[in-house]
């Protein structure tokens, strides 16, 4: 017989989210943009962006769910325990039906969650979830998640929009989806409703929130006029538009999330052949300026491809090119691109194959997604690469290009999130099998140390591969009216939209 240790539970009191201002979801709406196209918001597809990540969240959930502050809390199950080891998880779900009417059981949690998983076989969030082994049915309402391995971030993964689980095609609230032109209208589902206790005067204390895909610079705009309360998903390539933003209006929240953010190294022609070359490349860069015209306070450039100091963090990678300034780090980038020329680069026709503009000139072309942020960074980009005699210039899409943007945050806090997006897996550009090789055997592990020392091992092989070039941490930014609560910028730059339906009593 296993011992179990309760897990801790972060539980939502309804009057703890009050919301100032509006009537109930019988008449009044909270107007949100983000950041996005109007079809994101209604696409069934897993690989989901900002816009249909919220709406799969808000109407689907998952054995856990989210608060505002991105903490854990219950969802589909109220509570669970975790054995010493590490190795099982066992939930009981809530008392309470599916959309449809059908009673929430194990069985029918195990059937939603094994085509949750098995949905995302071709993704790398199936990567960070390859450490479960078996889902088993205990008891009516309790069901089990075995692990080969601990898991100690499981929770926060369960918690992710893409485990929204559905029964029948539909998922269990809280709020319910209709389509209103171009936005998504998301009403709370009464609790009585799903066979949960009622909540008294549930209309008075709810209200709908009515959500708008948008551009960057549309949903700027409708803050500015009043149109909306509340902008989400902003991203590096729209952040200078909020230099429009008075303080009388609202205020700019930057959630303090980690991730990649750099270069992608999209194919090996060419300059592009050789790691040292591409290392060149990395080594130009000057990444407080690059990102000096935002005004990030506390941002932290970075060479490293893992955020540093994690848990789990040996401490055996560091920044690199330690000790070098700035000259001396384009001296041998210019050094290694003049090598390549001399003894490789050919000119004129061969432009489009080698990755050449002129007998003195590497050329490259990069792809940013469109902006008045990505256009400051391509200045720079630019500038720093001609200094070593790279020629850069936009490309139309990230498969056409040499250097493409990645711009993601972590969904939870440990070096194999950073790797498994960088694995060959999942398909991004360049890769290296042999930094997979070395994360496949941390998940075979038996101990935490030989796992934590097998990822470093995989993070030292990607970084000798040089095909990714970090630059630092995300940005990632919101705009909030004064009067809107039920909002918190947290780690994970997750802001679910339930808790902002919520009205004071």
């Amino acid at each position: 017989m296993r011992i179990m240790r309760k897990a801790v539970l972060v539980i939502a009191v309804l009057a703890a989210v009050p919301l100032a201002g509006c009537r109930g979801s019988g008449g009044a709406t909270l107007d949100v943009a983000v950041v996005g196209a109007s079809d994101e918001l209604f696409k069934g597809s897993v690989k989901l962006a900002t816009a249909g990540q919220l709406v799969r969240a808000a109407t689907a959930e998952g054995l856990v769910a989210f608060d505002e502050q991105g903490r854990v809390v219950p969802a589909l199950a109220d509570r669970w325990i975790v054995t010493d080891d590490g190795q099982s998880y066992i939930f009981r779900l809530r008392d309470g039906n599916w959309a449809n009417g059908d009673p929430i059981t194990a069985e029918s949690a195990k059937k939603a969650l094994d085509i949750a998983l098995d949905a995302l076989d071709d993704t790398p969030l199936a990567l960070d979830l390859s450490g479960i082994d078996e889902i088993r049915v205990m008891a009516g309402r309790v069901v089990e998640l075995r692990l080969k391995r601990p898991m100690p971030y499981l929770l926060q993964l369960l918690a992710q929009p893409e485990l929204g689980l559905y029964n029948d095609k539909r998922g269990a609230g809280p709020m319910a989806l209709r389509r209103v032109r171009e936005a998504a209208r998301l009403t709370p589902i009464d609790p009585s409703r799903l066979g949960m206790p009622a909540i008294e005067d549930w209309d008075k204390r709810t209200r709908q929130i009515e959500l708008h895909a948008q551009s960057g610079a549309e949903a700027v705009n409708a803050f500015n006029d009043g149109a909306v309360d509340l902008v989400l998903g902003g991203r590096i390539q729209d952040f200078l538009l909020t230099r429009s933003v008075g303080i009388l209006r609202g205020t700019i929240k930057l959630d303090p999330v980690i991730g990649l953010f750099g270069l992608q190294v999209m194919n090996d022609r060419g300059f592009l052949a050789d790691p040292a070359n591409r290392e060149a490349l990395a080594m130009a860069i000057d990444r407080e300026a690059l990102m000096a015209p935002f005004g990030v306070g506390g941002w932290s450039p970075s060479s490293r491809i893992v955020t540093g100091s994690l848990e789990g963090d040996l401490g055996t990678i560091g920044e690199r090119w330690g000790g070098q300034t700035m000259d001396d780090r384009r001296r041998v980038s210019a050094t290694r691109v003049r090598a390549w020329l001399s003894g490789g680069g050919k000119a004129g026709a061969g432009a489009k194959q080698t990755g050449m503009k002129s007998a003195d000139s590497v050329a490259l072309q990069v792809w940013l997604p469109e902006g008045q942020g990505s256009q400051v960074l391509f200045d720079h980009l630019a500038r720093d690469f001609r200094a070593v005699g790279v020629s850069l210039s936009r490309a139309s899409n990230a498969k056409a290009a040499d250097l493409a943007l990645v711009d993601d945050v972590a969904r939870y806090p440990r070096a194999a999130w950073f790797l498994n997006r960088l694995s060959c897996r999942a398909g991004r550009g360049l890769c290296s099998q042999d930094a997979d090789a070395r994360v496949a055997e941390a998940d075979k592990a038996d101990s935490l140390g030989e796992r934590a020392a097998l990822l470093a091992e995989a993070e030292a092989e990607l970084t000798a591969a040089n095909v990714f070039i970090p630059f630092g941490t995300p940005i990632r930014w919101s705009l909030v009216r004064g009067s809107v609560n039920g909002f918190a910028a947290n780690a994970w730059g997750w802001h679910p939209l339930m808790p902002l339906a919520w009205l004071p009593r």
